[in-house]
């Protein structure tokens, strides 16, 4: 599939007339005494070769200094988010940095660092531009959505600065930490941070290291480091890809992430985003590489620690899942899911006590975890422990009423204990909450069976071979229950269905037999009896020797 699309032709072509906002500032300018040389048009990125390019790609290969970072966002809004006339947003964004360099003409600053200020009373007092606490709309990532409801976050915001720093030739660079994204002034001995989800406050280096758990193997990151352009699109990819992948498009949001990672290798949030879209689409070897890259960068993250226990879980890597959960409760020992992955190992691996040990001390963090007392509540079921499942079930109903998995729990301790109403009740309890929860409802059919309520049987039976109309043991469960029932055309019927699904299943020709036997069709019941007993299923002698008696 073609990526990125040719862009409005409005954003190529930037020579001819000025428009009349550019006019007026100008008229304004003179009017208030100033000359017209001092407030040209002519700024800090004209002539680049970044404002005619139509594609991406074509960013990609130009030369840092040749990007127009604002032209090459508008190109992914072209392309992301609908038709944007690109243009516009480029022609508004120069009349903004035109307003910002009459003044600091008019307060006799050189374009240096004591333009800041200017930008930032302009920017964020004037203008109004506010920050969005959470990223979930993807449209909030693009400059044109920024700049049409002058809102944005950390990096969406810190782009428009940035495009505007360029045009004024302000030496500004994007700056990445671990989940979140900056600005920095940096000329000669001059230095200092800008924080543009804080009006332009200007925290000092410690501010984000401590806030944001910076690791210090910086040679190997980006973090703190003067970004390139191209390294701030990677920044911008990488949140694009993680916004859509939150509203459910994984597609979209591989490849997004993809680009991100192309830009910037050396991200490591954008190696772990890209493991969690494999690992989502069912790719864990090419999870546990993103995983890998991503902690030889950052190797002191719990949650990428985590994921990659993950990984290896797909791949039934149980000791390297095992050590990845525990080196993530080592950097968090407070990480609840990290210890939640850990019982889920050991129960798949049968160490019942070892999951209880580590749901235990989940329970601990999240006293009100509802999917915590579940699955101690399956364990203690596994362990045939029913009255201490039960005790889990019912307190996993306690924080979540509707929880279908609780009453199916529920359901099957009654079983165990031979209280077949509130096995009966449970379930339909189960199923009054997920209608197509499968083994509830042929757990209802056998809870039926078992009653001898052979009607009420078939109809669950019937009902879960819509569910799962491939499963020949509940067409068998199907035949058995019409066999009972002494409908012994329908139980052929679903004795065929059975075998039609699998040939070899003895248990099916054996009550196939019996049902034929009962309709008198001899001939036909010998040859299913002895092909039950061929495939090694309980045959009855009596049916055998009943069935021999009628041959001719």
């Amino acid at each position: 599939m073609k990526i990125w699309g040719v862009v409005d032709n409005s954003i190529l072509h930037r020579e001819g007339p000025m428009q009349k906002g550019f006019l007026a500032i100008i008229v304004l300018w003179i009017l208030a005494g100033g000359s017209v040389q001092a407030q040209s048009g002519r700024l800090a990125n004209r002539n680049k070769a970044g404002l005619y390019v139509t594609r991406l790609d074509q960013v990609l290969r130009l030369q840092d200094d040749e990007v127009d970072l604002a032209t090459a966002a508008l190109i992914a809004s072209e392309h992301w988010s609908g038709i944007v006339p690109g243009r516009r947003y480029l022609e508004q964004l120069d009349a903004m940095a035109l307003e910002i360099r009459a003044r600091v003409v008019e307060q006799r600053h050189r374009m240096n660092h004591h333009a800041i200020p200017i930008i930032n009373n302009y920017l964020f007092n004037e203008l109004g531009y506010s920050t969005i606490s959470h990223a979930d709309d993807p449209n909030d990532l693009f400059l044109h959505s920024v700049m049409d409801g002058r809102r944005g976050y950390c990096l969406s915001l810190s782009v428009l600065y940035l495009a505007l720093a360029e045009r004024l030739g302000l030496p500004v660079y994007g700056v990445v930490v671990p989940g979140h994204f900056f600005v920095r002034y940096e000329s000669g001995r001059i230095r200092f941070n800008i924080e543009t989800t804080s009006g332009g406050a200007t925290p000092p280096d410690n501010h984000y290291l401590q806030k944001f758990n910076v690791p210090n193997n910086g040679q190997h990151t980006l973090y703190m480091k003067n970004l390139t352009k191209r390294q701030s699109l990677g920044c911008f990819f990488n949140n694009l890809g993680n916004v859509y992948n939150d509203i459910g498009d994984i597609d979209t949001a591989q490849v997004a992430l993809e680009r991100a990672v192309e830009i910037n290798p050396s991200l490591s949030e954008s190696r772990a985003n890209l493991g969690n879209i494999y690992l989502e689409k069912g790719r864990p070897e090419d999870a546990i590489r993103q995983y890998r890259a991503a902690l030889e960068m950052n190797p002191n993250d719990p949650k990428t620690h985590n994921n990659l226990g993950n990984g290896y879980m797909e791949l039934d890597h149980h000791s390297f899942a095992v050590a990845s959960y525990r080196q993530s409760l080592a950097l968090d020992p407070n990480f609840v899911d990290a210890y939640r992955n850990l019982a889920l190992v050991f129960t798949r691996t049968k160490h019942y006590a070892n999951a209880l040990s580590e749901l235990r001390q989940a329970a601990a963090l999240e006293p009100e975890n509802a999917d915590i007392y579940n699955h101690m509540g399956d364990l203690y079921l596994r362990l045939k422990q029913y009255q201490n499942a039960i005790t889990y079930f019912q307190k996993a109903l306690r924080f979540k009423r509707d929880s279908a998995d609780a009453y199916s729990g529920l359901a099957q301790c009654y079983r165990q204990l031979g209280q077949t109403s509130n096995e009966i009740q449970a379930y339909k309890n189960a199923l009054a909450i997920k209608p197509n929860l499968l083994v509830a409802v042929v757990n209802l059919g056998n809870a039926y069976f078992g009653r001898k309520d052979f009607n009420s049987a078939v109809q669950y039976y019937l009902r879960a071979i819509e569910l799962r109309p491939d499963d020949p043991w509940i067409h068998y469960n199907l035949g058995s229950a019409y066999s009972n029932a002494s409908d012994f055309t329908e139980a052929i019927l679903a004795y065929r269905q059975a075998l039609k699904i699998d040939p070899d299943m003895g248990e099916a020709h054996h009550g196939l037999a019996y049902g034929l036997y009962m309709l008198k069709q001899y001939d036909l019941a010998w040859e299913h009896i002895s092909l039950a007993q061929r495939l090694g299923a309980e045959v009855s002698a009596e049916h055998v020797e009943a069935i021999r008696s009628q041959l001719k």
